[in-house]
């Protein structure tokens, strides 16, 4: 029992020691502050044990290892032309903003835990990436190569990815079997690229079951991508060129919860295109629409400025009351459109929740922009709220493009 209490206490004074260097520690001295934390999802069926504690404290002399993440290794923003040999223990890499041209499978040779790696904002092309460098990290979860210079797919991946942005590359193409292997993958990133219609001939999408979302905004898409997994909830198209949505596209689509089409040549839109049971939000301005369209009852953000709308049909957004089923919607943003009069009255009884409609300048023919204002009545708003809008002669309806920022950061496309 001597020996066993000896060794007790030992173990007490060492994990007070590691304890206060924890609580000493200046991270801003050593790294020039609090480093960015990108959000990180587990899934928990593939897990990885971490080496047994204590943690070891080997770390590339070109990085940075702080104690208060152990698992992590930070070499972004250090001017680095090659990839360091990563530790065993390491889980989270962080090597973005460097000048890094080549992936070489030698600095992973012991990566047996990873489980992220950062590589945006570098220098890397395909050419240079070794094959099957990544698909031999059995436990890579997140994977950032955004902001490179990639013209063609990473290809291979390991099976257990999750999270691949690709963002802000040069890739025109998707080989058939790219996405293949890939059963846990659930958000895809590739905006701002250079793909065309043609990637959809293979249906690259069409076997990622567990896809939740799909970033393909800035590209030069002319249609809607076919053959999407039902399992999508988020789907970012704006700034192409599409210019229809066939009739019941969205049937095969029922989980989509936000879709963002701004930036497109939409005209018309078939009425009951965004019947869907879980829309929350929905983005269609900086279009060529002329007429409004079908509100599903679970819609509470509508975005459908800088159109060419010249009236807000009540019957045609809302045919019915329903009382028991009130529909959802709380904002409206309308402006840049050719409105000359505000919403009917009645909007308010089919949208009994609308907090917010901005008008903002219209773009009507030969007259000068006006401010379009909608009756506010009591009951949408607290006491308090009330008489600040009296007092300041306007309401709610009238906001600030700060206030426009702040809506449209709702739900950015890369879901930072």
């Amino acid at each position: 029992m001597g020996i066993l209490s000896y060794l007790s206490i030992l173990h007490l004074l060492w994990a007070a020691l590691v304890f206060c260097q924890y609580e000493d520690y200046d991270f801003e001295d050593e790294y020039g502050g609090e480093p960015e934390q990108i959000p990180y999802y587990f899934n928990p069926n593939t897990q990885v044990e971490a080496p047994p504690f204590p943690f070891p404290v080997e770390c590339a002399k070109e990085c940075f290892c702080p104690p208060a993440f152990p698992l992590s290794m930070y070499c972004d923003h250090r001017k680095l032309k090659t990839i360091p040999n990563i530790p065993s223990h390491v889980q989270q890499l962080y090597l973005q903003n460097n000048n890094i041209e080549a992936v070489p499978a030698g600095p992973f040779t012991n990566a047996s835990f990873i489980r992220e790696i950062n590589l945006s904002y570098n220098n890397i092309k395909f050419h240079m990436i070794d094959h099957g460098v990544f698909a031999k990290l059995s436990h890579l979860v997140q994977l950032h190569l955004q902001h490179n210079e990639l013209e063609e797919f990473p290809s291979p991946l390991p099976s257990s990815l999750e999270r691949l942005l690709l963002g802000f590359n040069k890739i025109s193409q998707l080989p058939g079997n790219a996405l293949e292997g890939l059963p846990n993958m659930t958000m895809l990133d590739l905006c701002n690229n250079l793909l065309d219609d043609s990637v959809f001939k293979a249906k690259p999408f069409s076997n990622m079951k567990n896809l939740v979302q799909l970033n393909l905004c800035n590209n030069k898409l002319q249609t809607m991508p076919p053959d999407l997994p039902a399992s999508l909830q988020h789907l970012s198209l704006e700034n192409n060129s599409i210019s229809h949505i066939p009739e019941n596209y969205f049937n095969r689509l029922p989980q989509i919860i936000a879709l963002r089409m701004s930036h497109n040549n939409l005209q018309n839109i078939p009425h009951n295109t965004f019947n869907l049971p879980n829309l929350l939000e929905l983005h269609l301005g900086h279009n060529k629409l002329k007429q409004v369209f079908y509100i599903p009852r679970s819609l509470q953000h509508l975005y459908i400025e800088d159109n060419e709308i010249e009236n807000l049909n009540v019957t045609v957004m809302c045919p019915a009351l329903d009382p028991l089923n009130i529909k959802q919607l709380t904002y409206i943003r309308v402006d840049q459109n050719k409105l000359t009069r505000p919403i009917s009255s009645y909007a308010f009884f089919c949208f009994p929740l609308i907090r917010t409609i901005y008008y903002g300048e219209q773009n009507v023919t030969g007259s000068r922009p006006s401010q379009l204002r909608t009756s506010v009545f009591r009951r949408f708003l607290t006491p308090e709220e009330f008489q600040e809008a009296e007092d300041n002669h306007e309401t709610l309806n009238q906001e600030t493009e700060e206030d426009h920022e702040a809506e449209d950061s709702y739900l950015h496309p890369y879901y930072h």
